[in-house]
């Protein structure tokens, strides 16, 4: 693997996904491990691969990925977030078919804070009439 790499930060509800693209043979990398050991569910390997796929650059560039923060699906999104960002430094022509796909977007959505005077966020303590 060579030195020079480029970065790109992705984000889901609390995860948080530092990414390195080098030039390689294909090779995912997340904490250390393959990320088929790091996120065994197909889906979620699947979901970590699209805008690699999505540019056919899969089987051309390593990627080096440190996650911190949520979830596996918050994690596995959040990695592609990162992946599709640092894409774009590779490639900036690349930026309508990513963005078309929805990669580049943050998805804003977290847990809403629980509220006082309520069981959870939303949902109310039960009412008894009598």
């Amino acid at each position: 693997m060579s030195d020079k790499f480029d970065y790109g930060t992705g984000r889901r509800k609390t995860a948080t996904a530092r990414t390195r693209i080098y030039a390689g043979s294909g090779n995912i990398t997340v904490n250390g491990r393959s990320f088929e050991e790091y996120f065994p569910r197909k889906t979620l390997q699947m979901i970590i691969r699209q805008p690699l796929v999505l540019a056919k650059l899969a089987e051309k560039l390593d990627v080096r990925v440190n996650v911190a923060g949520g979830g596996v699906s918050g994690q596995a999104e959040a990695v592609r977030h990162g992946i599709s960002r640092a894409l774009l430094v590779v490639d900036p022509a690349l930026r309508p078919l990513l963005k078309k796909a929805g990669f580049l977007t943050r998805d804003a959505r977290k847990k809403e804070r629980k509220k006082y005077g309520l069981r959870a966020a939303r949902a109310r303590y039960q009412y008894s009439k009598r």
